[in-house]
């Protein structure tokens, strides 16, 4: 039970070819590298813009009481 031979990869692939089809199966890849280009962008989107301080470095919380409580 090792590793497969190239011969079975061929078989395999030849079978997945014949169940969907090459339109289907290009289809399928562009849209598996279009998710992971959206994943990769708003990865680095997340990495340059840090949402919690502001120029100066200092956090954008807003400090207040509360003077009344409304019910909805």
């Amino acid at each position: 039970m090792g590793s497969f031979s190239i011969w079975h990869w061929l078989i395999v692939l030849v079978i997945v070819v014949l169940i969907f089809g090459t339109k289907k199966l290009r289809n399928m890849g562009s849209d598996v590298g279009g998710a992971v280009k959206n994943f990769k962008d708003a990865m680095n989107e997340g990495a340059q813009k840090p949402g919690s301080l502001d120029d100066r470095g200092t956090s954008n919380t807003v400090e207040g009481e509360v003077t009344q409580k409304s019910k909805q």
